[in-house]
């Protein structure tokens, strides 16, 4: 990216102004990114243990398959899901507050013993299910936002900083150089004109 300048004192200032403005904010978005990286991390290790924990619940569904024929599927459903939204490092985050299920009424004399178990089986499995989509769309969230963060800092440190720090040399370069110019023809301009007066006297 150039940088436009001209090669004035109005120049300089701005371009000293935006320098300031990124120098100050540099170590601000560094902290935003590693902040992020932590979270992402953290975030991905809690994919793993609910993809774990759903893998379990599903084994001890898979575990009573041939009871699961006589299960009335009706009885159960999930009725809401409470968002929530958290801010982690700027980034606004949705978060699973809780799940409500739909239980049916059904006998108790009348339906197998194992429907209780069965229930608290199935709203397990919903519950993890959920809460691991949850997380997956919050690391999703966090892994764009970090790499848009690392795209800033990288901006900022390797191209916009070392930028404005090159047209300011340039500038203070130019200016010092015309300075020596308006000195030494000031110098010729004066003592041409101190040979003018000795040779007029």
């Amino acid at each position: 990216m150039a940088i436009k300048f001209q090669y004035n004192k109005t120049s300089f200032q701005n371009l000293e102004k935006q320098l300031k403005i990124r120098v100050r904010t540099l170590p601000i978005i560094k902290n935003k990114e590693s902040a992020l990286r932590m979270e992402v991390k953290r975030c991905k290790t809690d994919a793993v243990k609910l993809e774990e924990k759903l893998e379990s619940q599903i084994q001890t569904y898979e575990a009573m398959f041939a009871l699961w024929n006589e299960f009335d599927a009706s009885l159960m459903k999930v009725k809401d899901v409470h968002l929530g939204v958290k801010k982690i490092a700027g980034v606004r985050v949705p978060i699973l507050e809780n799940v409500d299920f739909d239980i049916a009424p059904y006998s108790l004399f009348s339906a197998p013993k194992w429907y209780a178990d069965g229930i608290h089986l199935l709203k397990g499995l919903a519950q993890t299910a959920i809460e691991r989509e949850f997380t997956l769309a919050k690391l999703n969230l966090l892994e764009h936002a970090r790499k848009k963060t690392t795209q800033k800092v990288n901006l900022f440190e390797k191209v916009q900083i070392p930028g404005y720090q090159d047209a300011l040399r340039k500038i203070k370069r130019f200016m010092e150089d015309e300075e020596n110019l308006s000195k030494s023809s000031q110098k010729i301009l004066k003592s041409q004109q101190e040979k003018r007066k000795e040779a007029d006297s």
